[in-house]
């Protein structure tokens, strides 16, 4: 019997379910973007989050309505783990007036204030600072929501990243800073940056509850983080947590990712968080394969859905453009 068959009864077939979809959710929007980029409708980068899913998903499960997120540049997968529209998300990358930021931000600043989803942006650890106000904010206004960051191992040595926790833990603020650790800044090894490659001791050292996860478990990474809110909205925050993954390609989509080595992608690759989202449906729920085949269709006829819905949308104009660069 499997570990996850041995826990059957721990969650529910809807939780499970859950897990799954959004799993799969972000792996179809990641590879069905590749080949929109391939097909020349994505203009700039675009940053797969292949090989990441289990991290978005997990935290974003333990969160509830009225927390917020701030992600990265690699930030689709958090904005469909937090329920982003599909549709809005693709027309953004497609720079069209549907998409959330009406095609102005691109892939790597997708955001939608009004759900708390405080958005991605292009310069590395800029999230850090922007989720620690936010947790002010809350605080400030009497609030228990919890504020969550997707960091980077890169973006672990800025000094934004040192700082902001610092604060975040002087005030005991509701924080909780995820570092998404594939073990690569761009290019460079985590062990040609730091001498000390588990970065969550980085917390530790300044007196903040630290933990390591397995970021490839989707369901290891709920539960942490179910932990972490849990002591936040006590007032004992903030936390940090580190999830060790590894992506599944280069940096961005025109890198092709030589320098990883063949043995240590292959082990992550067994080890892919969206089949294992898959097996505990399977087999802590009993579900069957017509059923999450069933499941994997109806999510890629979403997406079908919403390139179509994109590309009929129209682009801003440039009179609209100049009016709203006016402004700022």
């Amino acid at each position: 019997m499997s570990a996850r068959a041995s826990k059957k009864n721990a969650y529910s077939q809807e939780f499970l379910e859950k897990i799954f979809r959004t799993a799969f959710k972000i792996r179809t929007f990641e590879t069905e973007g590749i080949k929109l980029y391939r097909q020349g409708l994505i203009r700039g980068y675009f940053h797969p989050y292949l090989g990441q899913e289990g991290i978005a998903t997990g935290v974003c499960a333990a969160l509830k309505e009225g927390d917020y997120i701030a992600s990265t540049h690699r930030g689709h997968g958090h904005c469909i783990a937090w329920g982003a529209d599909v549709n809005k998300m693709v027309a953004e990358l497609l720079q069209k007036d549907t998409g959330y930021c009406r095609g102005y931000g691109g892939s790597m600043h997708i955001a939608d204030i009004s759900v708390g989803n405080l958005g991605a942006n292009g310069i590395v650890g800029a999230g850090t600072p922007l989720g620690v106000g936010a947790a002010l904010a809350a605080q400030v206004r009497g609030s228990d929501a919890v504020t969550v960051t997707f960091t980077t191992d890169g973006a672990s040595n800025n000094g934004t990243f040192l700082e902001s926790l610092n604060l975040a833990a002087i005030w005991n603020l509701n924080f909780i800073l995820v570092i998404e650790n594939n073990q690569y800044a761009v290019s460079t090894r985590i062990e040609e940056s730091t001498r000390e490659t588990d970065l969550y001791k980085r917390g530790t050292a300044i007196g903040v509850e630290s933990h390591q996860v397995d970021g490839n478990d989707p369901l290891a990474v709920y539960e942490m983080t179910l932990k972490a809110a849990e002591t936040c909205r006590a007032g004992k925050g903030p936390v940090l947590i580190e999830a060790k993954t590894f992506r599944h390609m280069g940096h961005h989509v025109n890198d092709p990712g030589k320098y990883m080595p063949e043995d240590k992608l292959a082990y992550y690759m067994a080890r892919d968080p969206v089949d294992r989202a898959r097996a505990s449906l399977r087999e802590m729920a009993d579900v069957d394969d017509a059923t999450i085949a069933a499941i994997e269709a109806e999510i890629a006829e979403e997406f079908e859905k919403a390139v179509e819905f994109s590309k009929q949308s129209g682009e801003v104009t440039a009179e609209e453009f100049r009016a709203f660069a006016a402004t700022y």
